[in-house]
């Protein structure tokens, strides 16, 4: 009887233990709490949110850190500290600068090859590509054709004065957008053709806002804000947000004039849990977080396979032949063309 009484005991003592075990590591995992540091544009499904949580134990706490540019510069300051364990939306314009500051620690995406590895920077996988965002020109199409003026196809038909006073632009020194519209001119035009280009546009009357928000929501006349101009700076992607329940866009982007935008994520190197930081990072990679990104960032997603919403085919095409300008020549030169930018526009 005291053999069976031990027995029990000790196999109750067992199953205390693993219990104790099994708790003990559930509490574990349920305080892993990554810290994703983004862009003010950041949108996330809630429910394939929750559902990773719940699968992986891990806590994403997001913190929202400005544009891409002040998202980049913070990271940079920032890097004897990190303000958190993984950042998304660095973008193709500032990753350089923070490749080159070391940002950004190795780690290698299960499905990278899937689509986000023709956009690799480095061939240490310290930057992935997430979503395609293609910085373009966007027109009103209801104003031309109220207006009996035909739409304009080119960056040059912008500097025609059949054009004046319809151009609205973000600032290339404070907007993402807005530099890469400085880059597309200078991949376009070459040095010093671009600054020609600008002096143009300025003298075409093309107004100037501090961001795209202003520029989009304030200027452009085919937007909620109905303002006083027809042509715009904004996304290829943007036209789907202007579409009506039929699928029909009152806007199009000139797919002539754009610049290939692409939003990035990694691991912050210094991450307090480089592990649970890499799984965050994978799930920004995921199926199912893919096939959101266009519904709620309207951005194009980089995993092969992932359907577009219904009606982007027609109303918000990916660009086929956006310019692009190497990262090395952008990190190179970047700054000294925004400076001989203001120098032209600001005199």
């Amino acid at each position: 009887m005291n053999r069976i009484l031990q027995l029990t005991g000790a196999v109750l003592a067992a199953v205390l233990a693993a219990g104790c075990s099994l708790i003990g590591a559930q509490q574990e995992s349920a305080g892993r709490t990554v810290t994703l540091v983004t862009h003010d544009s950041f949108a996330v499904d809630e429910q394939a949110l929750a559902e990773f949580e719940r699968e992986s134990g891990i806590h994403v706490e997001v913190r929202h850190s400005g544009d891409a540019g002040e998202l980049t510069n913070k990271l940079v300051l920032s890097k004897a500290n990190p303000i958190g364990d993984v950042a998304y939306g660095v973008d193709s314009t500032f990753a350089s600068r923070a490749l080159q500051a070391d940002v950004f620690q190795p780690h290698r995406v299960p499905n990278a090859d899937r689509g986000p590895q023709r956009y690799a920077l480095d061939g240490e996988h310290r930057l992935t590509a997430v979503d395609v965002a293609d910085v373009c020109v966007n027109i009103d199409t209801e104003w031309f054709a109220e207006h009996q003026l035909p739409e304009p196809r080119t960056l040059q038909d912008l500097a025609d004065p059949r054009y004046r006073d319809l151009f609205a632009v973000p600032d290339p020194a404070t907007s993402s957008p807005g530099l890469a519209f400085l880059l597309r001119t200078v991949a376009e035009f070459g040095e010093p053709g671009w600054q020609d280009y600008w002096r143009q546009l300025e003298a075409n009357g093309v107004k100037l806002s501090s961001g795209w928000e202003e520029a989009y929501n304030q200027d452009f006349s085919g937007s909620s804000g109905k303002g006083p101009r027809p042509v715009v700076l904004s996304y290829a992607s943007s036209p789907a947000a202007e579409a009506g329940p039929d699928g029909t866009s009152p806007t199009k982007a000139l797919l002539d004039t754009c610049y290939r935008q692409v939003e990035y994520a990694g691991v912050l190197r210094g991450a307090d849990d480089p592990e649970a930081a890499g799984e965050v990072l994978d799930f920004l990679l995921s199926q199912r977080f893919q096939e959101k990104v266009a519904e709620l960032m309207y951005v194009y997603p980089v995993v092969e396979g992932v359907q577009l919403p219904p009606g982007w085919e027609t109303s918000a095409p990916l660009p086929e032949n956006s310019a692009e300008l190497p990262s090395e020549q952008v990190e190179r030169n970047r700054d000294r063309w925004v400076e001989q930018w203001r120098a032209v526009v600001r005199g």
